[in-house]
């Protein structure tokens, strides 16, 4: 790994991807590992610009390498059609996540909003919905606890709802990614 030129950090509901290119600025050679797995290998390019398009946990992903100046390279990473930063803005706006210690174990959960799936350390998990007198609540178990997360109206149409997690009957705090 010694021509690894980006590093970067990809955020889906199954967990977080490390995602790493090297690239030979001299053979043109192009290696993608995810996780720390190769996933893709090109040696001896000749053209040293372009693109890779890779998939990450089935979400597609490009990685575009522009010339700066002389033999210096940028290189930026588009997932789902996006900029990674335009992603894990609209990430945080679809997706909520939470990572609480159960029993000495931590767990990552996320809700993805559009699907109301609620996903458990990369796993959907069986859920149950139900209508409360204040909003919904999704209920589902985890090492043994009763869990949900519960809908409420925020009362302020441009925020829509607020969604919390609920194990043991304690609020769990949102994690920001």
């Amino acid at each position: 790994m010694a021509d690894v030129v980006a590093v970067w950090s990809v955020s889906l509901s199954d967990g977080i991807h490390k995602v790493q290119f090297e690239h030979g600025t001299t053979s043109g050679k192009r290696v993608i590992f995810v996780d720390g797995k190769e996933i893709c290998r090109k040696n001896w390019m000749f053209k040293l610009v372009g693109r890779e398009t890779f998939t990450i946990s089935g979400t597609r992903a490009v990685i575009n390498i522009d010339a700066c100046s002389g033999f210096a390279y940028e290189y930026q990473l588009e997932v789902g059609g996006k900029s990674l930063e335009k992603f894990v803005e609209q990430r945080s706006r679809t997706c909520k996540v939470w990572t609480p210690t159960i029993d000495g174990v931590g767990h990552r959960i996320v809700l993805e909003k559009d699907s109301m799936e609620v996903w458990c350390d990369g796993h959907v998990l069986e859920t149950a919905g139900e209508f409360v007198e204040d909003g919904t609540e999704t209920h589902f178990e985890l090492s043994g606890r009763a869990c949900y997360i519960k809908a409420v109206s925020s009362g302020k149409r441009r925020e829509g709802l607020v969604h919390s997690l609920v194990i043991d009957d304690r609020e769990i705090p949102e994690t920001m990614e």
